[in-house]
């Protein structure tokens, strides 16, 4: 589809804003090494320049870390205000956890600081293991999150060195299972609440085996109804952008 006349060109762009400034809610398979930032401010930029428009809300429901990649979910115009509905909806990963290790960010933000034995683990332990984090419980957050403590992010304090004091937050782990055992390595799928951190679920699932254990790949694959298998990259946003 070429719009070449001036008049299909202009009704089609009023379309366009006025789709988007009332709202959409956009998928994303975020990019690897790509914080949840770079990419509301990607789409933000991408919008800004199809619509011609100096500015034009944007926000995102739930953000995945840098070495993570997976379903985001990105609201324009309107659509913004429900951002909280969206957050607050169930997750579901598919997490890589490496076993017989840790290190002090519990994914390979941070280099290994200890390592532990592993032979002793096989698939009926692992499994036997996350049964016993289904339901209602509480989570230490990892010190390298996101979390506030006294005005600065305890990620910051963390990476110089400095001790975080974060309390335990509750969380609800609905289901999990283990998808593939190749130790050291064991891949699983969960669906938990709003607030779950998967990094201290591999700290935590670590001891339960008696052994450590971080976070070596993670993919979002679910937020509520929505669905990794119909997102989009923000390549084919950007060059795709009138088709949408």
């Amino acid at each position: 589809m070429t719009l070449t006349a001036p008049e299909n060109f202009s009704n089609q762009h009023s379309i366009l804003v006025e789709a988007f400034t009332a709202g959409k809610v956009l998928l994303f398979n975020k990019p690897l090494y790509w914080t949840s930032f770079d990419l509301v401010n990607k789409v933000k930029i991408i919008l800004r320049q199809q619509l011609q428009l100096r500015k034009i809300k944007v926000g995102h429901a739930g953000t995945l870390d840098p070495l993570a990649t997976g379903l985001m979910i990105v609201c324009t115009g309107k659509e913004t205000r429900k951002i909280e509905l969206y957050q607050s909806q169930p997750k579901e990963y598919i997490a890589r956890l490496t076993l017989g290790a840790t290190t002090p960010s519990f994914d390979l933000e941070t280099a290994v600081d200890q390592t532990y034995p592993f032979e002793h683990i096989d698939r009926q332990l692992v499994e036997k293991s996350l049964g016993a984090f289904l339901g209602d419980q509480l989570q230490q957050p990892p010190d390298f999150s996101a979390r506030m403590v006294n005005g600065t992010r305890a990620y910051e304090l963390a990476r110089k060195g400095k001790t975080v004091d974060l309390s335990p937050k509750p969380i609800t782990i609905y289901d999990m299972a283990l998808l593939k055992f190749e130790l050291p390595v064991i891949e699983i799928s969960v669906r938990c609440s709003k607030g779950t951190y998967i990094r201290a679920l591999a700290r935590d699932i670590g001891k339960q085996l008696g052994s450590g254990a971080y976070l070596s790949g993670l993919v979002r694959t679910a937020i509520g109804n929505f669905l990794l298998k119909d997102a989009i990259n923000i390549d084919e946003f950007e060059n795709n952008f009138v088709f949408l």
